[in-house]
């Protein structure tokens, strides 16, 4: 089975890592990830995450 999850980081109280982490936690394995815009000073940055897990 696959997930997708679109983690997004502004700054450290501002984002879903704890989300990602949860689902590491979990079990779930990284197949790609892709980063989806940002890059600009204080600006958020997206990535589009792919999971597997058995």
């Amino acid at each position: 089975m696959q997930k997708a999850i679109v983690v997004h980081y502004y700054n450290d109280k501002k984002n879903n890592l704890i989300d990602l982490n949860q689902l590491l936690q979990e079990g779930w394995k990284v197949v790609s990830q892709s980063a989806m815009s940002g890059g600009e000073m204080g600006a958020t940055v997206y990535s589009l995450v792919i999971l597997e897990k058995n």
